[in-house]
């Protein structure tokens, strides 16, 4: 019996032990930005290459970040139900959870928010280099890959989308929204 509790005292010290080396959040610190613009070894995103001229001035078309009928769409591309070559899902998981090494976890607000819908679209159109996400532009059309933006961004960003004038993401029904114009009293 004794020789049981000093084995478990041994392991619990030399756990501990490691934890204080580490800095108690595990030995995998920042070691600088990954080749793909991903997250750092620490957890903190790392800024993304520019986004290339064919990308940058894209986005969600008008009325769609509130259209449930592009969301459904969206959803059936992301589980392979449209397409069975395209099958998000499987990596990224079908609650947005990643079942495989590296995939985006879409649940996480703070890093959804961190880019443009057009930064998304690019990536599920063009890949990810150094990663396994591979390009799908060949699988989809246009279309389609907003819709998948639309259904991504729904785990972690649901209401929002993603406003261009503002370069932020706001309250969905409120993208391209114009201001009320003054009443004639100027109010």
């Amino acid at each position: 019996m004794k020789q049981k509790e000093c084995l478990l005292l041994a392991v619990a010290l030399g756990m501990g032990l490691s934890l204080a080396a580490c800095g108690g959040e595990g030995c995998a610190k920042n070691s600088g930005p990954t080749p793909s613009g991903g997250m750092a070894y620490s957890g903190e995103p790392t800024p993304l290459p520019p986004v290339p001229d064919d990308y940058a001035d894209k986005h969600m078309p008008a009325g769609w970040w509130t259209d449930a009928a592009k969301l459904e769409e969206g959803r059936k591309l992301y589980a392979g139900e449209t397409n069975p070559d395209v099958n998000c899902g499987n990596c990224h998981g079908k609650d947005g959870k990643p079942t495989k090494a590296g995939a985006r976890d879409f649940r996480v607000t703070d890093r959804m928010k961190l880019y443009s819908d057009s930064v998304w679209a690019w990536r599920i159109a063009e890949g990810v280099p150094n990663t396994k996400m591979k390009a799908w532009k060949s699988k989809l059309s246009e279309d389609d890959t907003w819709k998948l933006v639309l259904y991504a961004a729904s785990y972690g960003l649901p209401g929002k989308g993603w406003d261009a004038a503002t370069k932020s993401w706001v309250d969905a029904a409120s993208v391209g929204a114009v201001p009320a114009a003054p009443d004639s009293a100027g109010k």
